[in-house]
């Protein structure tokens, strides 16, 4: 059960962004303000902060997350943004799934895929804890 007495208000611009590292850097400015490390640029490891064991939402019950500017946001990590995140993970070594890509990337460019913006969106709703409010 959700301890709903401590609220913890947030606010995220998308004025301060535009691109994805950009969007890391003001998730890291304001979800791990006291932390002495930064969250690393991966949607896994943005799900598990949204669970609220350690950064600015540690022990909150709630997280109302305002989002100013977001359909900014929206264009700005959109099917452009997202099919060049998807074509480096294509073109440069690591150890992704490189057909899951090659198929995230054609659902794209077919419309039926998500973009990165779409996937935030995902994963900020997959947490019963966190309220985001469009603004």
């Amino acid at each position: 059960m959700t301890n709903t007495s401590h609220v913890v208000h947030l606010t995220i611009d998308a004025a301060h962004f535009d691109d994805i590292p950009g969007f890391y850097a003001e998730i890291n400015r304001v979800f791990m303000a006291n932390e002495d490390w930064t969250l690393g640029h991966s949607l896994d490891a943005l799900d598990d902060l949204l669970y609220g064991a350690y950064g600015t939402a540690k022990g909150a019950g709630l997280v109302h997350l305002h989002w100013i500017n977001i359909e900014k946001s929206r264009h700005d990590l959109g099917l452009a943004t997202t099919r060049k995140w998807l074509s480096q993970k294509l073109d440069g070594p690591g150890g992704f799934n490189r057909k899951r890509i090659a198929d995230q990337l054609q659902a794209l460019e077919d419309g039926s895929g998500q973009t990165f913006f779409d996937i935030v969106l995902e994963i900020f709703a997959s947490h019963s804890s966190l309220k985001l409010i469009p603004a």
